[in-house]
C-alpha cells in the first residue's frame, strides 16, 4: 500500500507564536455545542450585497448596518426600534430581533418574519408591502409575479393573496391524499410540492396518493397513555405512492392534471417551467431508477408532447436539477447530469438536442448560482482543483470556459447580489476559521470585510493530518483526516477511533475550519485517543464510478476501504492495534455494525447510531437506488443483512437509536437486540424516546456524553 501525500497540516490550529499559550482543554459541552456557538469563528450575520452599489449590509445587535466595500463608510441603515416603530403604525407587533431579510432593489429590504413577509423602502423609512400568513400555514410558496401564496394545511393546498383572499386549490377529505406536499421522501432534488409558473398564472403541484403505502406505527409516549402517530413508509419491493403533477389555472380556477401515464408506480421529478408558461418539463424516472426520461407536456391540455431525451444506466440515473432556460434566449436550456461519469453542465436546445457539453473533467459541479447580467456565462461551485476543495467559477455557456474567482484552497460558497453584479465569497479551510472576501464577476479582488481570529488558539489541541491512501484497486485516492492526541509521543502506543459515515450523498473530509471534524473529534483526541475517519469509495463528490461500485453490495467494498485505513493506522507504530473502536450514525450506524461482525477480530468497540440493519426495512427510493428490490437481488440483502451477523459479534457494541425515528425506523434495532437474545449474544443499547433520526439541540451533549463514557470505559 503506497501512500500518496496530497498536503500535510500539523499543528493545524496552532500557529508557532501561541504555542505557549496552549493551556485550555475542551469540555465535552464545548466540544458539542461550544464550537458551533462561544467557539465558532468570527462571523457575518445577515450579509447582504445592496444592489446597484459598492455597500453591503450586515446584522450588528439590533441594527442593520450598511458599509461601503473599502470599509472606510459605516453608518446604521435599520434600527430595531425604528423598524417596530413603522411596524406598530401598521398595526403590526413588535419584533424582538433583527429578521432575515435579503434585498430586492437598491431601495427595498424583504423581511421573513415567521410566516409574515413585508417590504421596507429605505428611503421613506416605511413598509411598502406586507403579507401576513397564518401560523399554522405550512409548505408557503411565495410568488413575486402576482404577489399571491400557496400553501397547505394538512393534506390540502390552497392560494392566498396579500388581501387575505383565498383560493382552494384542493378540498380533498380522504388524509391519504395529499396535496402540494414534497413528495418522494425529497429524493431526486425535490425539496417542496408547488412550482409557479415563471408570470404566475399557474401553480403546478404534486398530488401525492399514499393510501395504498403502508402506515409505519410511531409511539408518541409523552402522553400519559402513550399515542400511535402513524406515518406512510414504503419498505423496499413494496407498493409505493402514486404520484400526479397538477396545473392549477387561476384565471378559470380550473385543475389539469398532466398525462404522465403509466406506470403509476414511478418518480416525476425536477419540475420546470417553460418561460412562456405554455409547458411543463418533467424529468421521469422508473422504479427501478434505471431509465430517466424528460418530457415535455402541454399545460393546457395535459398532453404529453414529446420525450426531449432519455438517460440509461445499468446501475442507477439520479437526476437532481430541473432544466435551467437561458435568460436571454428560451430557446436554450442547460442540463445538470452525471451522464459522463461526473456531475456537468450541457447545452441544450428546445427540441432536445444536445448543442454542447459546457463542464468538462474529473469533477463535480456542486452549485449553480445563476447567469450573470449578459447571460453568457454562469457562476457555479465546482470541486476542480481537488476532491477536498469547493470554489466559485465564472463559465461562459458557448465556449465553456472557467474562470477561478475564489483564490484560496477552501471551502468556497457564494453570497451574490441579485443584479450579480458583485459576490462575496465566505470560506474556510484547515488553518484559516472563516473569511469573506468581495469580488467582482470577472474575477477581481475587491476587499476582504473579514477574516476570523483562531477561535480555539488558547487549547491545547490535537495535531491534525490530511492526506491520501491507495484503495486496494491501486489506482483510487482516498482521502482520510486524523487528529493525534496533544503532546503526542509517537513512542507511546493509543488506541484508534474510526469515525465513518461512508454512504451516498456524504464527504466527511473536506478542506474547510476543523477538516470537516466534528469538535468531539478533538475531544477524543484530547482524551487520549487517535480519531481516523476516512471517506470510502461510495462516498460523495467523487463521481459516479467511485460512488456506484457499491450498488448491490453496499457494505462490501466501503469495508474494505476502511481496512485500508487501518492497515495504515497499524504501518505508523505509535497505534495499539488491540484497542480500536468505531462509531458513526445512520448509514454510519449500519458500517459501525458490519465492521464490529465482518472484523471482529479488529474492532474492540463499537457504537452504531440510528444504524440500518436489513436494507429490507429501508424506503424505497434510496434503498431501491443502491440495492434494487429485494427479488431482484436476494444475495445482496442476505449479505448485507446484519442480522445475519450476529453471531460473529465479540466486542462491545452499543446501539443508539430514536424512538420516533422516520429515517432509519426504530424496528432495525430492536429486531437486532431479538436476534442477540436468541443467539445469547451480549449487547448494549440506548434509546432517545423523543427525538427522531438524529439527537439534536442540546439533548445532543447528553447523547455524546454517552458515547464518550462507553468508549472510555471499554477501549
Amino acid at each position: 500500500m503506497k501512500k500518496t501525500i496530497i498536503f500535510i497540516i500539523l499543528a493545524v490550529f496552532f500557529a508557532s507564536e501561541f504555542a505557549f499559550s496552549q493551556t485550555k482543554s475542551l469540555s465535552i459541552d464545548e466540544a458539542v455545542v461550544g464550537v458551533y456557538r462561544e467557539l465558532y469563528p468570527d462571523y457575518i450575520r445577515g450579509l447582504n450585497i445592496r444592489p446597484a452599489s459598492k455597500e453591503f449590509s450586515k446584522i450588528q445587535e439590533k441594527e442593520i448596518i450598511l458599509t461601503s466595500f473599502d470599509l472606510k463608510k459605516e453608518n446604521v441603515l435599520i434600527d430595531l426600534s425604528d423598524l417596530n416603530n413603522v411596524l406598530s403604525n401598521f398595526g403590526k407587533d413588535e419584533l424582538k430581533s433583527i429578521p432575515q431579510h435579503k434585498w430586492l432593489d437598491k431601495n427595498t429590504l424583504r423581511f421573513f418574519e415567521r410566516n409574515n413577509i413585508f417590504d421596507f423602502d429605505i428611503s421613506k423609512k416605511q413598509i411598502s408591502f406586507y403579507f401576513a400568513l397564518n401560523d399554522d400555514f405550512e409548505n408557503i410558496d411565495f410568488c413575486e409575479a402576482n404577489k399571491k401564496a400557496a400553501f397547505t394545511q394538512e393534506n390540502n393546498l390552497s392560494i392566498i393573496d396579500f388581501e387575505g383572499n383565498l383560493i382552494q386549490v384542493s378540498n380533498e377529505e380522504n388524509k391519504d391524499i395529499v396535496f402540494g406536499q414534497t413528495v418522494h421522501r425529497n429524493e431526486f432534488g425535490i425539496e417542496k410540492g408547488s412550482f409557479w409558473s415563471p408570470k404566475g398564472n399557474y401553480l403546478a403541484f404534486y398530488r401525492n396518493d399514499q393510501s395504498m403505502v403502508t402506515d409505519y406505527p410511531i409511539v408518541n409516549s409523552n402522553t400519559r397513555i402513550a399515542q400511535a402517530e402513524p406515518f406512510k413508509y414504503c419498505m423496499a419491493g413494496m407498493k409505493s405512492e402514486e404520484v400526479k403533477l397538477g396545473i392549477f389555472n387561476l384565471q378559470n380556477q380550473k385543475i389539469t392534471y398532466i398525462e404522465t401515464g403509466e406506470p403509476k408506480e414511478q418518480f416525476l421529478t425536477n419540475i420546470a417551467w417553460s418561460p412562456n408558461e405554455k409547458h411543463i418539463y418533467i424529468a421521469i424516472l422508473n422504479r427501478e431508477q434505471n431509465h430517466m426520461k424528460l418530457n415535455k407536456y402541454d399545460i393546457e391540455t395535459g398532453k404529453f408532447i414529446k420525450t426531449l431525451f432519455e438517460e440509461k444506466n445499468d446501475k442507477y440515473v439520479e437526476p437532481l436539477n430541473p432544466i435551467l432556460f437561458l435568460p436571454k434566449d428560451p430557446s436554450k436550456f442547460i442540463w445538470q447530469t452525471r451522464k459522463d461519469g461526473y456531475s456537468h453542465l450541457y447545452l441544450y436546445n428546445e427540441s432536445g438536442e444536445q448543442i454542447s457539453q459546457i463542464t468538462k473533467g474529473n469533477f463535480e459541479v456542486q452549485e449553480v448560482y445563476g447567469f450573470t447580467p449578459d447571460g453568457k456565462d454562469i457562476i457555479i461551485n465546482a470541486n476542480k482543483e481537488t476532491p477536498v476543495d469547493f470554489d466559485i467559477y465564472r463559465v461562459n455557456i458557448s465556449s465553456g470556459a472557467m474562470i477561478k474567482i475564489s483564490q484560496n484552497p477552501g471551502t468556497h460558497r457564494a453570497i451574490i447580489a441579485n443584479d450579480f453584479s458583485y459576490l462575496i465569497d465566505n470560506y474556510s479551510n484547515t488553518k484559516l476559521p472563516n473569511e469573506y472576501v468581495i469580488y467582482d464577476l470577472k474575477g477581481k479582488k475587491i476587499n476582504t470585510i473579514l477574516s476570523s481570529e483562531n477561535p480555539l488558539k488558547d487549547y491545547n489541541l490535537g495535531e491534525m493530518e490530511f492526506s491520501t491512501l491507495k484503495a486496494n484497486d491501486g489506482k483510487t485516492d482516498l482521502y482520510y483526516r486524523m487528529i493525534l492526541p496533544p503532546d503526542f509521543d509517537p513512542k507511546k502506543k493509543y488506541p484508534a477511533i474510526i469515525y465513518v459515515y461512508g454512504g451516498p450523498h456524504a464527504q466527511l473530509v473536506v478542506n474547510r475550519w476543523m477538516g470537516g471534524a466534528a469538535g468531539w473529534e478533538y475531544y477524543m483526541a484530547q482524551e487520549g485517543y487517535i480519531m481516523f475517519t476516512l471517506d470510502n469509495r461510495g462516498s460523495a463528490n467523487r463521481g459516479l464510478e467511485f460512488e456506484n461500485i457499491i450498488h448491490r453490495q453496499l457494505g462490501t467494498i466501503e469495508c474494505q476501504d476502511q481496512i485500508t485505513g487501518i492497515e495504515y493506522l497499524k504501518s505508523l507504530g505509535f497505534v495499539n492495534m488491540d484497542r480500536i473502536g468505531v462509531h458513526g450514525w445512520s448509514y454510519g450506524g449500519f458500517m459501525t455494525t458490519t465492521l464490529m461482525t465482518d472484523y471482529a477480530d479488529i474492532f474492540k468497540v463499537g457504537v452504531a447510531g440510528g444504524p440500518v440493519i436489513n436494507w429490507e426495512l429501508y424506503e424505497i427510493m434510496y434503498g431501491e437506488r443502491y440495492m434494487d428490490k429485494p427479488d431482484e437481488n436476494p444475495e445482496g440483502y442476505e449479505k448485507s443483512n446484519l442480522l445475519n451477523k450476529v453471531d460473529k459479534l465479540t466486542g462491545r457494541l452499543m446501539l443508539i437509536h430514536g424512538a420516533i425515528d422516520p429515517v432509519v425506523v426504530w424496528q432495525h434495532s430492536l429486531n437486532f437486540i431479538n436476534k442477540c437474545i436468541e443467539e445469547k449474544i451480549l449487547v448494549d443499547y440506548f434509546v432517545y424516546p423523543s427525538h427522531e433520526h438524529n439527537v439534536r439541540g442540546f439533548d445532543r451533549i447528553h447523547l455524546m456524553r454517552t458515547v464518550t463514557r462507553y468508549f472510555k470505559d471499554n477501549l
